[in-house]
């Protein structure tokens, strides 16, 4: 059976651009405007409950084992990629919306997060992670200071 692979650790890495560069406004134009090789970015849900934390993925056509995700107490990074369908070479493509090759989303979570609480599932082209949240402890110091332990 094949994992997910989880990395835990407190650097996520290279960090997602905001800004779309030149290639990238043309890309979903059309295709042929593809200077390299891009990252695409897949769409992403995060709901929070009052314990949890859920990112929603979806990468339908993603295979398990190439799937990478890294987890700190602050950030979640989703990285892979989806390799193309073997399509007639002598065919002429009129719309061409799916990407394929390497993909990444780096997410800042909106509370911090127990590493040791984490868990994955990947189903139908979804891919959903479940993380608890790690609650800090008020500690009142002898200066009636308050402090948070996490």
């Amino acid at each position: 059976m094949k994992h997910i692979k989880i990395r835990f650790g407190d650097n996520i890495g290279t960090l997602a651009k905001e800004e779309k560069s030149f290639e990238e406004l043309f890309q979903s134009v059309n295709p042929m405007f593809c200077f390299s090789k891009l990252i695409w970015k897949p769409q992403m849900d995060i709901l929070e409950t009052r314990n949890e934390i859920i990112i929603q993925a979806e990468i339908a056509g993603v295979k398990k084992e190439n799937i990478v995700i890294e987890i700190s107490n602050k950030a979640v990074k989703i990285s892979g990629s989806r390799k193309s369908a073997n399509l007639d070479r002598t065919a002429t493509y009129r719309l061409a919306e799916i990407q394929f090759g390497q993909f990444e989303r780096v997410l800042y979570l909106p509370s911090i997060i127990d590493v040791e609480k984490v868990s994955a599932a990947f189903s139908n082209g979804f891919l959903e992670l479940t993380l608890g949240k790690l609650f800090s402890k008020k500690i009142k110091s002898k200066q009636n200071v308050s402090l948070d332990f996490i």
